[in-house]
């Protein structure tokens, strides 16, 4: 282990890291989360689901005392007893982002693009249809122009002529930092947020209201989105086994993969020592 004693705040990605490849999550990783709460220890859920995606989120991590969603651009403290109450909401602006696509499809040619602009339940992303996308039921074809009338939560982009990674370099290069934060979470689309948002910044909040420095964080995760909170959090990094290379080249430790509970076994072990 990293560190002796306990963390003060534990925060885990869930899809690809907590959740498993068929969408669930075990009971066993909820008992063992639930041991963690019943040590004092607060439990953050930080995801790159938006805020549509908020009721699925609670349902996949029921013990999260809070959640860090849309990669860190909206928080959500869980804890007061009249209902969730929303710590962080930042956008982006429509304009502002159809420049940035503009520039970077001077660089890679065509790009499909999707916005996510609404933040109700299951509510749809917006934009062009792509037959890649993991979620076509929640789903609505629209023009660019429309997508880009107004301020959005994300946006995601893709083309079929560059791996991934190659497009999150370029749209690295052509996007400033302080136009808009970059990054990609395993589902084929660059994402595009509002400047300075990532998984750290949006765990920075929670550590703030509670207290808690960075050095006593620990977190898991398996994505380049997980990447900014492995670099913040000082108590502990953890990649599940099938991370991407970036992920794991930081991690202190490696543990199962998501199918085989590496979250929670890490965790149960941890709590039993």
């Amino acid at each position: 282990m990293p560190r002796p004693g306990l963390p003060k705040l534990i925060a885990t990605d869930l899809d690809g890291t907590l959740v498993r490849s068929d969408d669930t999550v075990s009971e066993f990783t909820h008992q063992v989360l639930d041991r963690v709460r019943a040590a004092g220890i607060p439990i953050v859920g930080a995801t790159g689901r938006g805020p549509r995606l908020a009721e699925l989120t609670r349902n996949d991590i029921r013990a999260a005392d809070y959640l860090v969603m849309a990669g860190g651009g909206r928080v959500i403290d869980q804890t007061d007893p009249a209902g969730p109450v929303v710590l962080r909401d930042e956008r982006l602006s429509g304009a502002v982002l159809a420049k940035l696509i503009t520039e970077l499809e001077a660089r890679v040619g065509p790009l499909t693009v999707m916005v996510e602009a609404l933040d109700g339940p299951d509510s749809p992303l917006w934009g062009d249809f792509d037959p890649a996308w993991r979620y076509p039921d929640r789903f609505e074809e629209r023009t660019r122009a429309d997508c880009l009338s107004g301020d959005v939560i994300k946006a995601f982009a893709r083309t079929a002529n560059h791996d991934v990674d190659t497009l999150l370099a370029t749209a690295r290069e052509v996007m400033r930092p302080d136009q808009a934060s970059v990054t990609q979470a395993g589902l084929g689309f660059v994402e595009i947020c509002a400047p300075g948002v990532d998984k750290a910044t949006g765990l920075s909040v929670v550590a703030d209201l509670l207290g808690v420095d960075p050095a006593e964080v620990l977190v898991f995760g398996d994505m380049p989105n997980d990447v900014p909170m492995f670099e913040w959090a000082g108590w502990g990094r953890v990649a599940v086994s099938n991370a991407h290379p970036t992920v794991r080249r930081l991690a202190d430790e490696v543990t199962l993969r998501n199918d085989d509970d590496g979250v929670a076994v890490y965790l149960d072990r941890l709590l039993s020592r």
